[in-house]
């Protein structure tokens, strides 16, 4: 089984957010990919797919949501998923990794874990304390997730 990590990242903090996710997925082939190098044919039935954005006018970014609407109409069948966001902590906020479940799901993945946040410091971060080994546990729970 294979695992991508694809993201898109402004300041660097959902890419380092990805890297610890695929660097903790013990016993899988796992990568991390910025979306502009991902090749959706990579994926194969079996699969993890965990896609993350940061968040970007209350969704994902124009170039996550463009490749979740390549992905629709039953791309994702047999794949599993999981998706995240980097946000800034405030009062109210928009909810990327919410928004990237629900497009995954409607191309037919098998969601395999909440939405999960990751927060960072100011608009441009860097991630707050503890964000990074928040991303390796979370990452555990996935691989919990697909041996169940």
């Amino acid at each position: 089984m294979r695992a991508l990590v694809v993201y898109d990242s402004a300041y660097g903090n959902t890419r380092s957010v990805a890297e610890a996710i695929s660097a903790s997925l013990d016993g899988l082939q796992a990568s991390s990919v910025p979306v502009g190098d991902f090749k959706p044919e990579a994926l194969a039935a079996g699969d993890l797919l965990v896609v993350g954005s940061p968040i970007n006018g209350w969704r994902p970014t124009p170039k996550i949501t463009a490749l979740l609407s390549a992905l629709g109409n039953g791309h994702l069948n047999g794949v599993k998923a999981a998706a995240f966001d980097t946000r800034v902590r405030m009062f109210i906020h928009g909810d990327a990794a919410k928004k990237i479940t629900h497009a995954l799901k409607a191309g037919g993945a098998d969601i395999i874990a909440e939405p999960m946040p990751f927060y960072v410091k100011g608009n441009e971060g860097p991630l707050r304390d503890g964000e990074i080994e928040k991303a390796e546990v979370w990452a555990q729970t996935l691989l919990t997730s697909l041996s169940s």
